[in-house]
C-alpha cells in the first residue's frame, strides 16, 4: 500500500472517535483495489454532513481532524492510500488497508484480471 497510512488506519490509543460510517463500494470491470476503495469511502462520506464538527476539535481546525479510514479489499497490497485519502476534503487521514471484502465473477468472460468484479467495505471514523 502506499501514500497516507501512518498511525495504522485507527485512532491514537488515548483518542476516540466521535463519529463513524461504513460504505461499500464496487469496481465492475478491471480488478480494481483502490477504485472500490475509493467508492466505498465515497458512499461513507457522501451522506453524512458534520457542520458543528470543527467546534469540537481542540483548535477548531478542521484540517486538525483525524480521519482514520479502514478499507476491506480481497488484495489490500494493491491500494493506494493516497489516492483513498485524497477522497476527503480535509483533515489528517490515515488508511489503512486490510485483507476482506469480495472477488466474484462479473459474468463477462473477460479472462483474468478483467472477469470479476471487486467489493470493498470502509469503515471511516473520525475524531480528534
Amino acid at each position: 500500500m502506499t501514500g497516507e497510512q501512518t498511525g495504522g488506519g485507527h485512532m491514537p490509543p488515548d483518542e476516540r472517535p466521535a463519529f463513524l460510517e461504513m460504505g461499500i463500494g464496487v469496481d465492475l470491470f478491471g480488478e480494481d483495489q483502490t477504485k472500490a476503495a475509493r467508492r466505498a469511502v465515497r458512499e461513507a462520506i457522501g451522506r453524512t454532513s458534520l457542520p458543528g464538527l470543527r467546534h469540537l476539535v481542540p483548535s477548531g481546525e478542521r484540517d486538525d481532524m483525524q480521519v482514520a479510514v479502514t478499507v476491506a479489499v480481497p488484495e489490500p497490497s494493491r491500494v493506494d492510500g493516497a489516492a483513498v485519502a485524497g477522497e476527503f476534503p480535509y483533515g489528517q487521514v490515515h488508511v489503512n488497508a486490510i485483507e476482506g471484502g469480495m472477488r466474484a465473477p462479473n459474468g463477462s468472460g473477460e479472462g483474468d484480471g478483467r472477469d470479476h468484479l471487486i467489493i470493498a467495505v470502509a469503515l471511516v471514523a473520525v475524531g480528534w
